[in-house]
Parts: structure tokens; sequence; C-alpha cells
């Protein structure tokens, strides 16, 4: 039987492909270390673990409603200036909030500009939605905003801003933003911001969101998530912050895509909204103290411009490269040489690099450095 065009054109989320390939090479008696998936190696905090159980005990198993339990959305909306409940969806975490985004303001051949490298799964849910997207290079992962302003076109629908990013950990400065916030307004543009790692910037700065910049909350979209900061990543708990018809219309499509997000998952996420944020910035001291590990490991091995947020180094490793050899090429020799899995930057539309996730315990992240190190 014949499957549909829209679903043959997409390709499988390919930072995914990792997990059944490491866990064959184990289920062989291969130790493997992996520094592909983006995944605090953190536990739950125990305050959401005690929410969600009490959730569950007390029959919090039906439905909710379909835009997520008015108590979560009144406590998110409450984190924002100006914002109200209407304007929070609940979603599956923030990857099924930016389809429903690009679902929603989309129409056939419209365009989103989205600066590369870029989080896989961007440019398929674009296509998904009948859009195009229209890539734009970065310079040393900062946004060029010349080249972004030279993309705008007739049919041009969107602008995607990913900050902190995947796969760099660029952070983009404040005045970087207001500029891409003024190319919206000029051309009449929606932005999206996706800020699924927004608690995570280092070295003593603040994050800055686009939602700092009343002049654009109209037409902007922000999407974040419990996944990171809570160590939720199963709970498949996000959101998408919207200006109220649109948060309605996702709203809609929502209610038939899963009506709505798993009832007691977003007790737990309640809970951990009212957890003291103590404990998340130690585990940003812990992650910063990680990156900066990371990046002395790296040092002399592969050229890396030091990330700013995030828990990512994207490297440089062009000058190993074999004749003819892809970063995909060179990621498959090195996970079969040394146990230790890395995305290839060509999934992240740059080839010629490796994604390092430095999230993991620091004696793997010493041990994969030193078994790299010895095969290179």
């Amino acid at each position: 039987m014949r499957l549909s065009q829209r679903v043959r054109a997409i390709e499988g989320s390919r930072t995914a492909r990792f997990i059944p390939l490491m866990a064959e090479m184990r289920k062989k008696g291969r130790s493997v270390i992996s520094l592909a998936i983006g995944e605090p190696e953190f536990d739950t905090p125990q305050p959401v673990i005690a929410a969600t159980q009490a959730a569950l005990a007390g029959q919090q198993t039906r439905y909710s409603e379909i835009p997520g339990l008015t108590a979560l959305r009144t406590a998110l909306a409450a984190r924002l200036e100006d914002c109200r409940a209407a304007n929070i969806v609940v979603f599956n975490g923030s990857k099924q909030a930016l389809y429903t985004i690009f679902q929603t303001i989309c129409d056939p051949g419209d365009q989103v500009i989205i600066p590369l490298p870029c989080w896989v799964s961007f440019s398929a849910q674009v296509r998904l939605a009948g859009g195009e997207p229209v890539f734009v290079p970065t310079r040393d992962h900062q946004l060029d905003l010349d080249a972004i302003g030279a993309a705008i076109g007739e049919h041009t629908r969107a602008i995607l801003i990913n900050s902190p990013n995947n796969p760099t950990g660029a952070v983009y400065p404040r005045e970087d933003l207001e500029r891409i916030a003024r190319l919206a307004v000029d051309h009449d543009l929606y932005l999206v911001a996706d800020e699924a790692y927004d608690f995570f910037v280092y070295d003593g700065r603040s994050p800055v969101s686009l939602y700092d910049l009343p002049a654009v909350r109209e037409r902007l979209v922000v999407t974040r998530s419990f996944s990171k900061h809570y160590a939720m990543t199963g709970f498949r708990v996000g959101y998408a912050v919207a200006p109220a018809e649109a948060a309605a219309a996702m709203t809609r499509l929502h209610s038939h895509l899963t009506g709505n997000v798993c009832t007691f998952a977003q007790h737990g996420a309640l809970a951990a909204l009212s957890m003291d944020d103590e404990l998340l910035r130690q585990r940003r001291i812990a992650l910063e103290r990680k990156r900066d590990l990371a990046l002395a490991q790296i040092d002399g091995l592969f050229p890396c411009i030091r990330p700013g947020g995030a828990f990512y180094l994207f490297a440089d490793v062009r000058g190993h490269l074999g004749p003819q050899e892809t970063s995909g090429d060179f990621a498959a020799r090195i996970l079969e040489k040394t146990g230790v899995a890395m995305v290839p930057g060509e999934d992240f539309g740059v080839d010629g690099h490796v994604r390092i996730c430095f999230a993991a315990p620091e004696e793997d992240l010493l041990e994969a450095f030193k078994r790299i190190r010895e095969v290179l």
C-alpha cells in the first residue's frame, strides 16, 4: 500500500537513531559511553515524583482540560509579565508544541527562516505543515542578522530563534534579539522562540528571552519544556506561550491530536514550579563545571567555540576526516572503535562537526575523551 508523499519525504529524527545502536552494542558486551543524547544525568526531583504518585493515588487519571490543567497554566502565566492562562497551552513536550505552531501559522508555500546549525526536527516540522525552511548560516555560532534580513521575501511567514542553541550552546545577546524583533515587526512576521534550555546559561549571564521585548509579544510564540530543567524527559510536558488567538487555534488542533497531556504528569509539572530554585541553580553550576571540564579535554583535539548555554559542544572535526569522509562517517568510526557516541553535525545542517553532550557523568566525560584521543 502507498504511503503519503508527506510522510515518505520525512526522515525520522536522526539523533534518536543512536539509542538502538547503543543498545545493540551493549547487548554484545561492548562498553558504550553516550555523549549523543541530550538528556541530563540528574534524577527527577523528589517533589515531582511525590506529586505524580499522589495524583495517581488520588485517581487524577482522567482527561484534563485540553490546553492543560488550569492550575498549571495559571502558575506558568504568573511567571511572565502580562500573561494569562489563556496564553498558555500545555503539550507533550516542546517538540509537539513546535509541530502545532507550524501547523497553525503556515500555509503551503510559506517560508520559515531557520539559522544553521539547527535542531534536527525544525525543518521536518515546517515541511509537515506544507512550509519551506529557509536556512541562514550563522557566524561563529552567532546570528548573521544581515543574512537573515536578506533572506526575508514575499513568502516569509516566520523567523525561528533557538537560544540557548541546540547543537552549539550559543546564547544570543539582547541587542541581536532586538534587531530580530524589529525585522519581524517591519515585515509583519511571526517569531517562534524555542527556549527549551533557557535556564542553563553560564558565566554569570542571565538568560534573555524574546518575551522580554513587549513590542513583539503579539506576534511571538515561545516554547519551553520541563524536560531539561527538571530532568523530566520521560514525562513529556512542555508548553507554548502565545497571543490568545494563536493559543486558541493551537488548542483546537491539540484537541484532534492527543486531547490533553497526561494528567498526572501535569501534576508533577505543577509541583516542579513550586520548588525552590536552589536545586536548579546547583544543577546549573554542575553543568557549567562539566562544560569547563569538557572544554579542557577537547583542547588540542578539536577546535570548539566556547558555548554559553545548554549542554553541548559543537566541535570541528574537519582536521580528522579522511578523503570523502563526512561527519556521519567520522561519528560512526569513533563509535565502532571507541564505543563513544556523538551526533554528526550533518544532522544539524552543518557537516564537518560533531555534537558532544557534556551532561554525562564526569567520569564518563574523562573516559570518553581518553578513548577518542587514543584512537586519533
